[in-house]
């Protein structure tokens, strides 16, 4: 679930750069459907026992998750250039990305050291496209 978030979060970064493509664009989609398997694991929470925390991990992603369904897709507003709403954003996303490590290490040693190597990659490709795009 985790490596899921960060390729297609690296998939849109890229994308972006690469071919200059606006935000909103159906590239995105799969990250967005990334909300299905999070929102799934939150509901099933009563039959699988993990601490408060991991709960807390999925949270966070599946909140930047719906706020940019909302603000890209539903709304479509031009928010990237307001630093308010930016900031707690990427503050928001960040937050959901570390804890997507978290998610990933339920998994096993192996599947946290992806997590921490997509992590960076995604975060190298978030600050890269804003750089590239100015969005």
């Amino acid at each position: 679930m985790a490596l899921l978030v960060y390729v297609s979060s690296i998939a849109v970064f890229s994308a972006r750069i690469i071919f200059d493509l606006p935000p909103g664009h159906l590239i995105g989609v799969p990250f967005l459907l990334t909300a299905l398997p999070l929102g799934y694991l939150i509901f099933k929470r009563r039959s699988i026992e993990r601490p408060v925390l991991y709960y807390v991990q999925l949270g966070l992603m599946l909140a930047s998750v719906a706020v940019v369904f909302l603000l890209d897709y539903v709304l479509a507003v031009d928010w990237r250039h307001s630093q308010w709403i930016v900031i707690p954003f990427v503050t928001l996303y960040f937050g959901g990305l570390g804890g997507m490590i978290g998610v990933a290490a339920r998994a096993g040693q192996k599947w946290t050291i992806a997590a921490v190597i997509f992590f960076f990659a995604t975060a190298i490709l978030a600050f890269g496209q804003r750089v590239a795009t100015g969005l």
